[in-house]
């Protein structure tokens, strides 16, 4: 485990973000810790909470239209929970181009899951031993995307 320090973006370059755990997943620490963290880098957060059924996810994504979602799981089927959801998800006219991320401990073998999840629709994949990284360096490219202004800066 590493610790790795936070740089706080500026206020107005923040993201509308929706955090989730998927139905099958009762764990709540990682979506407060991903809360939090999102937070101290300027992000807007809705937390919809472990357990959430996909028609919750689609429906909440549906009305609040967020900048990005993000979704994390750690009983081990977030793959095939994940890849369930993006079939709805995605056939969502107003969602298609929404940004939706996973992350965690995606199944219960340690296998790569990034190529059929992507497949499947999500536009990154962050598996639990991949740190805080490769995670932050997404949001300050989305962040600029969206806003002009990179998470961090400031």
């Amino acid at each position: 485990m590493s610790i790795e320090a936070v740089q706080p973006a500026l206020p107005d370059a923040g993201l509308d973000v929706i955090v989730t755990g998927l139905s099958s997943d009762a764990h709540t620490w990682n979506l407060v810790y991903l809360e939090l963290l999102l937070e101290e880098l300027g992000c807007r957060v809705t937390n919809l909470g472990a357990c959430v059924p996909d028609a919750t996810i689609v429906r909440e994504c549906a009305d609040r239209r967020p900048d990005l979602v993000v979704i994390s799981s750690l009983n081990g089927h977030g793959c095939q929970d994940g890849v369930r959801l993006m079939d709805t998800f995605r056939a969502h006219s107003e969602l298609v181009t929404t940004p939706v991320v996973i992350g965690g401990k995606l199944d219960v073998v340690g296998g790569s899951n990034a190529a059929r999840l992507l497949e499947a629709g999500f536009d990154a994949v962050f598996e639990d031993s991949g740190g805080l990284t490769p995670f932050r360096t997404f949001l300050r490219t989305l962040s600029v995307r969206t806003s002009g202004v990179p998470l961090g800066a400031g």
